[in-house]
């Protein structure tokens, strides 16, 4: 199982992202998929998590700046990340969870600049 995540960069507060993340092998559809980050210093933290149903949960601080979603023929998650601001600048992970497994895809920088 390989989790491919891309779509990190370098934008203004205000500005918009989009992060994809592309799984490869047998597990897409009935995990539960999510989007992590780690800011320097920091723990690593919940973002947003979408279940195989299409439930989702987000953390208080991105409730109404972003937005997952999952596209089941493409085995793809993504992240869309309106109005950001610096403290959301962090290493953006993809992970999935299904069963008892959880799977990690690398990081991808989003760095959000004042």
């Amino acid at each position: 199982v390989q989790l491919q995540a891309s779509g990190g960069g370098l934008v203004q507060a205000g500005g918009s992202l989009r992060l994809s993340c592309v799984a490869s092998g047998n597990i897409f559809s009935d995990a539960t998929m999510g989007w992590y980050r780690q800011a320097p210093g920091k723990e690593r933290e919940l973002v947003a998590a979408i279940n195989s149903g299409g439930s989702t949960n987000y953390a208080n601080s991105v409730k109404g700046r972003f937005t997952i979603s999952r596209i089941y023929a493409k085995n793809a998650v993504y992240l869309q990340m309106n109005s950001l601001k610096p403290e959301d600048t962090a290493v953006y992970y993809c992970r999935a969870d299904r069963g008892y497994r959880a799977y990690w895809g690398q990081g991808t920088q989003v760095t959000v600049s004042s």
